[in-house]
């Protein structure tokens, strides 16, 4: 019998990278029960990522919802881990220093085992505390990779990164091959190099299967000396997500190493169950094409997991694009002619952005400034004319070092915009925030939660909890998903359908917000929202501040793009549209007050 091989189910990121939604509590505790039962898993992922935000979104308490799910595991020995983002934490944005300590103690406190940290830019830096608050909470410190192909990502470089892990004291690594485009036979040679230089850290492979390679890379790296491979079960595997868990332990079995048998029985009862859930309502949520493998991300890079997104992005900016095109004179294009234009884009300005590994948030910032270049070439200027905040940021280095150079290009334009480059730690930029948290905690009546929990999801996801416990969230989902239902329910129609202008309560907004200001479009046209490009799907958060003279979104008209711009300084409070949006003239987009 041969070495054995361990397995992960990463039931988390199956529907993290299938749709927007993940399972509720009672949807998770309903199927804890039958992972067990099939007996093949050492490991499950039962949170971190998005999983506390889309409970908040649910309008319902994520914290009940991570100690109910992992109970069951934690019962009979099987590990629970989550994914962290390192700076970030759980959220795209970065986190205070003493948010993230709290975090990891409310963690381990709830159940899960092991953190799985990992920084989209390889910058050791952003993982040192996390390791140190991950081992001091008691938790499994497990330290990620992240993998992608270009020159100067090469075994040495994960080497000598995995080596600055180690010295702050990390346990395991993980080889997050988040966009599946790491090629099998350098997979195998890293595993192998890093086994010989520390042999007793244990590996995890992770690998989409998006492009193709994954379960060939599995074999390589499990024949290189790979303790733990993540998997998943239909029907939710393959597409954009991750391999089967029947395939890899049939393979793995016929290589001669000990696997795990599979209690088909209760496989197929978890697979009923995951279908139940998305007939439920998940699915309503799931785009099609994360059901796809596609051969055209191993030149792009981008990773499975944000397909749906990307398409939203596009499907939101296809017409305003069109339309560009021919004021400009220029052909039309089709949405799949849009998809190869924008994986051809994020090919030609990846190196000239200095090679960020295509991993959240980086891989939504690259797609971001892709997407903008394709609009701004539709309409004649040159690329990067359109660069939102959060991408400057990584530019500029204040998300971490850059693994690559800036092209001259990039460093030019910088310039020209009088910015400055950051070299100095990224979180020494956000100071400690948990006592302006407990203030308002206690301002609103509001309990710390068992072991602080309440307080560490206000501080990491504020404007999301404060929606939750106002009771905005839950109405804001009923609604979402009342339309979901319609529009799959809804007969096709064959006539261009009359664009309607919603009839908004003013009343009811300026009667909360005395102050507020409307912001109203100029033009009737298609709303292009400046603000969160990187979800399509929505408008920006209420909470966003604005100041005076700001460009808020622009209006795709038929004779080309109106600004729309902020009359006043403040936050949004309320929104009224979404991107793509048909709007009329002087319809209210949003409030700001």
């Amino acid at each position: 019998m041969g070495r054995e091989i361990k397995f992960s189910l990463v039931y988390r990121d199956m529907w993290q990278s299938s749709g927007k939604y993940q399972p509720r509590v009672d949807q998770l505790t309903r199927i804890a029960p039958v992972i067990i039962d099939m007996g093949c898993f050492a490991r499950v992922e039962t949170n971190g990522g998005a999983f506390e935000q889309v409970n908040l979104m649910y309008g319902e308490n994520p914290n009940k919802a991570v100690r109910e799910w992992t109970a069951p595991f934690n019962e009979v020995g099987i590990q629970t881990h989550m994914l962290e983002r390192g700076l970030n934490g759980l959220r795209m944005n970065p986190v205070p220093k003493d948010v993230r300590q709290l975090m990891f103690k409310v963690k381990c406190a709830q159940g899960t085992n092991i953190s799985r940290s990992f920084d989209g830019l390889n910058d050791a830096r952003n993982l040192e505390l996390s390791v140190k608050y991950a081992k001091e909470a008691g938790m499994i410190s497990q330290t990620a990779l992240c993998i992608t192909h270009s020159p100067i990502h090469t075994v040495d470089y994960y080497v000598n990164f995995a080596d600055k892990l180690v010295d702050f004291g990390a346990d395991e690594f993980c080889l997050k091959d988040m966009a599946g485009v790491g090629r099998p036979a350098f997979l195998g040679k890293l595993t192998k190099a890093l086994k010989d230089r520390h042999p007793n850290i244990p590996i995890e492979y992770h690998g989409h299967t998006g492009p193709g390679f994954s379960v060939a890379s599995m074999l390589e790296v499990a024949r290189a000396g790979a303790d733990y491979l993540d998997a998943a079960i239909e029907p939710l595997s393959w597409g954009m997500i991750h391999p089967d868990i029947i395939t890899l332990q049939a393979m793995l079995k016929d290589a001669g190493f000990s696997v795990p048998e599979v209690n088909m029985k209760a496989y197929m009862e978890a697979r009923a169950l995951t279908q139940e859930f998305m007939d439920d309502f998940l699915g309503y949520f799931i785009d099609p094409s994360n059901k796809l493998m596609n051969s055209l991300l191993i030149g792009c890079g981008l990773p499975g997991g944000m397909m749906g997104s990307m398409m939203a992005d596009l499907r939101g900016m296809h017409s305003a694009i069109n339309m560009a095109l021919r004021n400009n004179g220029k052909a039309e294009v089709s949405l799949n002619d849009l998809v190869i234009q924008l994986f051809d884009e994020v090919a030609y300005i990846w190196p000239k952005l200095g090679y960020p590994p295509l991993v959240t948030p980086f891989s939504q910032y690259t797609k971001n400034i892709a997407l903008m270049n394709i609009f701004s070439m539709a309409q004649g200027q040159p690329r990067f004319s359109n660069i939102d905040k959060d991408s400057w940021n990584m530019i500029l280095g204040k998300a971490g070092q850059l693994p690559g150079k800036l092209d001259d290009e990039i460093m030019e334009l910088a310039k020209s915009k009088n910015l400055e480059f950051y070299t100095g730690n990224p979180q020494d930029e956000y100071p400690d925030a948990l006592d302006s948290f407990r203030k308002e905690m206690d301002e609103n009546g509001w309990e710390y939660g068992q072991d602080d929990e309440e307080l560490f999801e206000l501080a990491m996801h504020d404007r999301q909890y404060r929606d939750y416990k106002s009771g905005l969230a839950k109405e804001r989902f009923n609604a979402e998903l009342e339309k979901e239902k319609e529009k799959a329910n809804a007969p096709i129609i064959s006539v261009r359908p009359v664009v309607e202008v919603p009839n908004f309560d003013v009343e009811k907004v300026t009667e909360k917000y005395p102050n507020a200001q409307p912001v109203q479009t100029p033009v009737s046209g298609q709303v292009i929202w400046q603000i969160d490009l990187a979800d399509a799907s929505t408008a920006p958060v209420v909470g966003t501040p604005v100041k005076e003279g700001d460009i808020i979104c622009f209006i795709q008209a038929y004779y080309g793009i109106e600004e729309v711009k902020a009359l006043k300084s403040g936050k949004i409070v309320q929104i009224e549209t979404k991107q793509g949006d048909k709007v009329q003239k002087n319809q209210i987009l949003a409030f700001i007050d």
